[in-house]
């Protein structure tokens, strides 16, 4: 599969940003070559100074995490930044299309809009699995990329693993799959497909299982092309050295990563069983995330109520197929438990 031959025409040959890191790589005593200010605010050092642009000793270290070459790894400012500069890539502005599933993650749609890309709805069913067939026919010659989010958000369900290779088999384009929450789920990460399907994209985070929401930090998995072609027209230092140096120093310790999966897991459980003796609780869905989707009585009403006694839940119940829903994270044993006692309260 030739792949640039999807990219934007005046995106080939296009030149980079040089920065000073791009031109000098290696180390040296005094570094008077990016306009730094030497001086500094901090007592850290390396704070001065612009970080690797490209991350290379993070990526090496997912790398061995994940069983990938680091030449198939993009950082990028949470998974929103993929999304973006893929469609950016991709997709002629007022040409081309992109296919969702709703109800789906907002930032692929919104991405799309920013971007003046057509969007092709094609709703998930009444149980939430993907409509396989509807996707494959809406399939035109526009289309160049299909998002895929297994677990699904908000839904929490998984899609099936065949579902996914008959697309990427059918397509084209390319196929972003977005695994935001594979770690909650007992189903298996697809980036050892990579290598069978070039136009396989895979997006992971660290906000969810590592719990490193606020530094903004997305993986996405992807042949070398691909890659090469996202760190062209990428910001030139587009992860900060605190992001860079923090989720280093988390990666030393993957157990405390399984643990807090595990512990999450179990007050999943709990936290469904709780709610499942509230009265105004109608049906809380199976799935694979840390959260729930949870069918209540007057939803939008209990979550304003919600709201007064300073418990924050989402309000999802205006969506597609999600009418009369609240998406509840799964908080930890205290968190839960002011939850159910707030919800029976209002009750």
């Amino acid at each position: 599969m030739e792949i640039k031959k999807f990219l934007r025409p005046h995106l080939i040959g296009l030149i980079p940003y040089s920065s000073a890191r791009d031109e000098f790589k290696g180390k040296a005593k005094v570094y008077l070559d990016a306009n730094e200010n030497s001086f500094g605010s901090t007592s850290r050092e390396k704070f001065r100074r612009y970080p690797d642009p490209y991350q290379f000793e993070l990526k090496k270290k997912i790398g061995e995490l994940k069983g990938v070459d680091p030449g198939n790894i993009f950082l990028g400012n949470g998974s929103d930044e993929p999304i973006d500069l893929l469609i950016r890539a991709f997709c002629n502005p007022g040409k081309d299309q992109i296919i969702i599933n709703p109800p789906t993650y907002g930032m692929y749609e919104v991405s799309a809009n920013i971007n003046d890309v057509g969007i092709v709805k094609v709703p998930l069913r009444p149980d939430y699995t993907l409509d396989i067939q509807n996707v494959i026919e809406a399939i035109e010659p526009g289309i160049k990329i299909i998002f895929l989010c297994s677990p699904n958000n908000p839904t929490g369900n998984s899609i099936d693993a065949e579902d996914i290779f008959t697309i990427l088999k059918k397509f084209q384009g390319l196929v972003v799959l977005d695994e935001a929450y594979i770690d909650f789920s007992s189903n298996p990460s697809l980036i050892s497909e990579l290598e069978n399907f070039e136009n396989l994209i895979i997006l992971q985070t660290f906000s969810k299982a590592w719990g490193l929401a606020s530094l903004r930090l997305g993986m996405t998995f992807a042949n070398s092309e691909i890659v090469e072609i996202l760190n062209m027209i990428k910001p030139p230092y587009n992860i900060s050295g605190a992001t860079q140096d923090l989720v280093l120093k988390a990666l030393e310790n993957e157990g405390k990563m399984k643990n807090m999966v595990a512990d999450i897991l179990e007050q999943k459980k709990q936290l469904e069983s709780m709610l499942s003796g509230i009265s105004s609780v109608l049906k809380i869905y199976p799935g694979d995330a840390n959260f729930l989707l949870v069918k209540m009585e007057n939803a939008r009403e209990t979550y304003m109520k919600l709201i007064e006694k300073k418990v924050i839940v989402r309000d999802r119940s205006k969506m597609e197929l999600c009418q009369g829903c609240l998406r509840i994270t799964v908080g930890n044993e205290n968190e839960n438990q002011i939850l159910v006692e707030q919800l029976e309260s209002i009750i």
